[in-house]
């Protein structure tokens, strides 16, 4: 197993729909387990495909020491509606109080190509919505207003920012720069950041 670099808020390839998973493959099985040890490392409870460069409709995910994979997964029905702080590697440090459904019904497919139906709450449907919202090229900012969305994308480029070496105020008005220009469709300067 190897672990994979995570991208980061501003990645392009985080903002695609991926692809319906058509084969289960030996490649397959081996990135699953490189996302596992991805996640595991970050720390995380989900990783979606995209978030590793893969354009590939599946995620990792582990809440209780029951560790899972679900490939092109639909949410089947929901119920209800909670409150809660929520995070994601791609957007290192930054928590959101996000209002999803507490409940859904999702179905998707295993590693061994089986049909699974679950439901979930909580915690775990709240993962699953996270990760799916991923594998649409939606993000956690884009629930959040745009001040706050614009706020968590200037904190995320200072993190990278001081990562690449430059002081906390060249940082800060990088940061500025690149908010600026990412909000009104301009030219992106990439920085990378190692989560954690």
């Amino acid at each position: 197993m190897a672990s994979r670099h995570i991208r980061i808020v501003g990645d392009p390839v985080l903002r695609k729909r991926a692809e319906e998973v058509t084969d289960i493959t030996t490649d397959l099985v081996t990135l699953v387990d490189d996302m596992f040890e991805t996640m595991y490392e970050a720390p995380g409870l989900g990783l979606a495909a995209p978030q590793v460069g893969v354009q590939s409709r599946f995620f990792v995910f582990d809440v209780d020491d029951d560790p899972r994979v679900l490939i092109n997964p639909t949410i089947t029905g929901t119920d209800g509606e909670w409150y809660f702080d929520e995070g994601c590697l791609s957007i290192p440090g930054q928590y959101f109080e996000i209002c999803r459904p507490k409940q859904i019904e999702v179905s998707g497919i295993d590693l061994d190509g089986n049909d699974v139906v679950f439901e979930a709450d909580e915690l775990l449907a709240r993962l699953v919505q996270h990760e799916l919202d991923h594998l649409n090229g939606v993000l956690l900012l884009d629930h959040l207003d745009p001040d706050e969305a614009k706020a968590a994308k200037r904190a995320v480029r200072e993190m990278q920012m001081a990562a690449a070496g430059m002081s906390d105020e060249e940082a800060a008005r990088a940061a500025a720069e690149a908010v600026d220009r990412a909000d009104a469709g301009g030219p992106r300067r990439r920085f990378s950041l190692r989560n954690r």
